[in-house]
């Protein structure tokens, strides 16, 4: 019994001498290095086409659609005709206007071409009469004193001067009436105006029979036909105006800091991803949309390909931050989100952390702005050991086969990524130190 239980003793202590030992035991852990080289940040979102001007055009007036000029995609320039509605009525009423137009530019002409001038005679005439008149009075007055007449001879020629006078005061009205600044001038003229006014009112509603372009630009929808009636405010036509091409993006509300007018952006149309093109940042919307968490941002483009189409889908890819030399790992090996960071490396046997400055980060590798020199070993994983326990750099063979496990998981965590949620896409990366 007794040497069985040394046995058993014996057994027990190998035991924990073999634990103790696999503990003491430094764990191989997966390191990479920190090289030097280019690094670019990219964000990369939605967006669409969109034109300067889109407007609906439409009749304002009720008519009948007499033809339809342009099909939907037409390209138009400014005053083309679009659609023409009958117009037989308001031509006859233009007629009437212009019939009545010349009417009184006629009476016009005829009250300076002879009213005035008879109502100038006729006051000279009257003026002459009245001088004659006086004279006969005083004649009688002359002759009743002598006894040559009789008081009734006085009295008749009284009477002739002042029918006379009447004359004279009748021809004066009629004169000043028919002078440039008199009534009846006056009246004339307001009738020309009232007859002009008749004119340009049939005129403009005879323009509005005819439905034009009001720029150059494309009719994107067409929604009349021939023989149509309309009515004022019914869109007939939807209308885009020639200009500079517009991609509007909606950029997760984060990014806001990083971008900024004057940006270039690759710009890939989902219907043609074969033919990239560039366009330039604009604008940024000064809100932000609530209930998305994002801001619009407006590019522009010089030369827009002969594909794009208003409202198109597109993906952007702005770069907004560039280094052609900088110290970089990859992301997974950084612990923390922000511009101070950590990471994790082997001293004297033992994991030690040691802290970082971060500068622009993408989505496999992130700038190590302090903290590691070029060449300098880190944890590839650095959660997967807690600091100060005894490591060492894995071998080759368990190199790779944690390189294997790892960049499996490397692969996932970038969809995931790149993926993101909502509406605002996610940030993508081009580095150049691999």
């Amino acid at each position: 019994m007794k040497t069985r239980s040394w046995a058993l003793a014996a057994a027990a202590l190998v035991a924990v001498g073999a634990i103790a030992y696999a503990m003491s035991r430094p764990v191989a852990v997966r390191v990479v290095a920190a090289q030097q080289g280019p690094i670019a940040r990219t964000l990369v979102f939605s967006g669409r086409v969109a034109t300067p001007i889109r407007v609906d055009l439409g009749a304002t007036l009720t008519g009948r659609v007499a033809e339809v000029r342009v099909r939907e995609g037409a390209r138009v320039g400014a005053g083309d005709l679009l659609a023409q509605l009958e117009s037989d009525e308001i031509r006859a009423q233009l007629s009437q206007a212009e019939a009545s137009l010349r009417l009184a530019q006629a009476r016009l002409a005829g009250q300076r071409e002879v009213a005035r001038p008879s109502s100038d005679a006729a006051l000279s005439q009257a003026n002459a009469n009245l001088e004659a008149a006086r004279r006969e009075a005083q004649r009688s007055m002359d002759l009743l004193d002598r006894g040559y007449v009789s008081q009734a001879r006085v009295d008749e020629t009284r009477r002739a001067v002042q029918v006379a006078q009447a004359q004279v005061d009748s021809a004066r009205a009629s004169a000043l009436a028919n002078a440039p600044a008199g009534t009846e001038t006056a009246q004339a003229q307001l009738r020309i105006q009232e007859a002009s006014a008749a004119v340009a009112l049939a005129q403009a509603r005879l323009g509005q029979t005819r439905i034009v372009a009001p720029a150059d630009g494309r009719i994107v929808q067409r929604n009349v036909d021939p023989g149509q009636i309309v009515q004022p405010g019914k869109p007939l036509f939807l209308f885009a105006a020639t200009g500079a091409t517009q991609l509007i993006g909606q950029a997760d509300e984060k990014f806001l800091g990083e971008l900024a007018p004057g940006q270039t952006a690759q710009v890939v149309v989902d219907a043609f991803p074969s033919q990239p093109f560039v366009a330039t940042l604009v604008s940024i919307a000064p809100g932000i949309d609530a209930q998305r968490g994002t801001v619009e941002v407006k590019f522009q483009v010089e030369s827009p390909p002969p594909f794009l189409r208003e409202d198109m889908t597109l993906s952007l890819s702005v770069q907004v931050g560039s280094k052609p030399s900088a110290i970089t790992l990859p992301a997974a090996t950084v612990i923390g989100a922000g511009a101070q960071g950590a990471v994790r490396t082997i001293a004297d046997g033992r994991v030690v952390e040691m802290p970082v400055r971060i500068g622009l980060r993408t989505l496999d590798r992130v700038e190590v702005v302090s903290g590691v020199a070029p060449g300098q070993s880190v944890l590839a994983d650095p959660l997967a050991i807690d600091v100060g326990k005894r490591a060492r750099a894995a071998r080759a063979d368990e190199a790779v086969a944690g390189a294997s496990a790892g960049g499996t998981a490397a692969r996932r965590g970038g969809g995931d990524s790149a993926t993101g949620s909502g509406p605002a896409a996610a940030m993508g990366a081009a580095a150049g130190a691999r």
